[in-house]
């Protein structure tokens, strides 16, 4: 049986080769980066490699770059060490942001999925508080890009502080700390085919930062605990990789095209947005998530419905709520993503598999309601 054609990079993207193999290396070392002996000073420098080629990824400096845990830790030490009791989120931002600050005032989005920039404004002008404000480069569920630059010129007229959550974006748009002019952005390696388990917190020089935990001296005091050098490692070839962009829009406007030529009604949501080119949300109407989902995993087809980091659960989409979607269509939302790895042959698969279903399901109607008809 040939492998499945695996469409949940935003999810997750496999491991990249080249990943893989700096991770071995490292491990083969073995070390650890704060030990002054010889051992010790090969971790420092493969780790030293690493946050060179994450930094690069994104156009900081080394300096600026903490490696974290994951995106999820990245968000909590921003918006924790940025010290500002008043924080604006938007209402699309990631569970890790949205639930970090449980009294977070949220700014809304339009139907398609971008920021209220004049709500931001006056949200802005309400207090005269310090604030943060957390805006995402681009929406997991969706792709929608946020227009971070305004965000900013808003933001820096009231003297308020930025963070970003890169995530999704890094390594599939350019991202530039410099040209974006935020504080803080979050990035995570297994979004791009790095390893599970690590990421990193980019902090602006001079932007002020309070760390969240006591030990030692690792990352220049910054976050405490001995680094996960392996996954360093893994993270900083992936970044490298990553440095060529992503080349799958046309894959993913193809498919666009043909799900909805074989189901007209459906809809892809963000669509008028300016979007990252490898994710696609779109409804099969009529269709449950979950049951696409298993009969696609069925057919050989990995998709999801929405964002993955609800312990396997589906749910009703906080992301299309705040864009105004019908309770309803929302429940027939599945999220497809594309990734490095994504052939042609990955995308015609998808789309018989969804056909199939698609074309099942209607005739299952139909027979359910000449059923009736004639009952009646």
């Amino acid at each position: 049986m040939s492998a499945p054609a695996y469409l949940d990079h935003n999810a997750t993207s496999p491991l990249r080769p080249v990943a893989f193999d700096a991770m071995v290396e490292a491990l083969r070392a073995g070390g650890n980066p704060s030990s002054v002996h010889d051992a010790g000073r090969k971790a420092r420098a493969i780790v030293d490699k690493a946050r060179r080629e994450v930094a690069s990824l994104v156009g900081a400096l080394p300096t600026e770059t903490i490696f974290t845990s994951g995106g999820t830790e990245a968000n909590n030490l921003a918006l924790s060490g940025a010290g500002r009791r008043r924080v604006l989120v938007s209402a699309i931002e990631h569970d890790s942001v949205r639930r970090g600050v449980p009294h977070a005032e949220i700014l809304p989005v339009d139907s398609d999925g971008v920021l209220d920039l004049a709500a931001l404004d006056a949200t802005l002008a309400a207090s005269s508080e310090p604030v943060l404000v957390s805006v995402m480069l681009a929406n997991n569920e969706t792709g929608v890009l946020q227009p971070i630059a305004e965000v900013v010129r808003l933001a820096r007229a009231v003297g308020a502080l930025v963070h970003c959550d890169a995530v999704q974006g890094a390594g599939k748009v350019p991202v530039d700390l410099q040209g974006l002019g935020v504080d803080y952005l979050s990035l995570s390696a297994h979004k791009l085919g790095g390893p599970t388990g690590v990421g990193a917190l980019v902090v602006r020089n001079g932007a002020p930062f309070s760390p969240d935990r006591l030990g030692g001296g690792q990352e220049s005091n910054r976050r405490a605990g001995t680094e996960n050098v392996a996954g360093i490692a893994g993270f900083g070839a992936a970044a490298q990789a990553a440095r060529v962009g992503l080349d799958v829009t046309g894959m993913r406007d193809q498919l666009e095209l043909s799900l909805v030529q074989i189901a007209p009604g459906a809809t892809v949501f963000g669509a008028k947005a300016p979007r990252i080119g490898n994710t696609t949300c779109i409804s099969m109407p009529g269709v449950p998530a979950e049951t696409q989902v298993m009969a696609l995993d069925l057919a050989g087809v990995c998709i999801s419905a929405g964002a993955a980091c609800s312990s396997g659960k589906v749910q009703r989409s906080p992301v299309l709520t705040a864009m105004g979607v019908a309770a309803e269509e929302a429940t027939w939302a599945t999220r497809i993503s594309l990734g490095w790895n994504t052939e042609p042959a990955d995308i015609e698969r998808l789309i018989t598999a969804w056909q199939n279903l698609y074309i099942r399901v209607r005739q299952s109607d139909i027979s359910h309601t000449h059923s009736r008809a004639r009952a009646a």
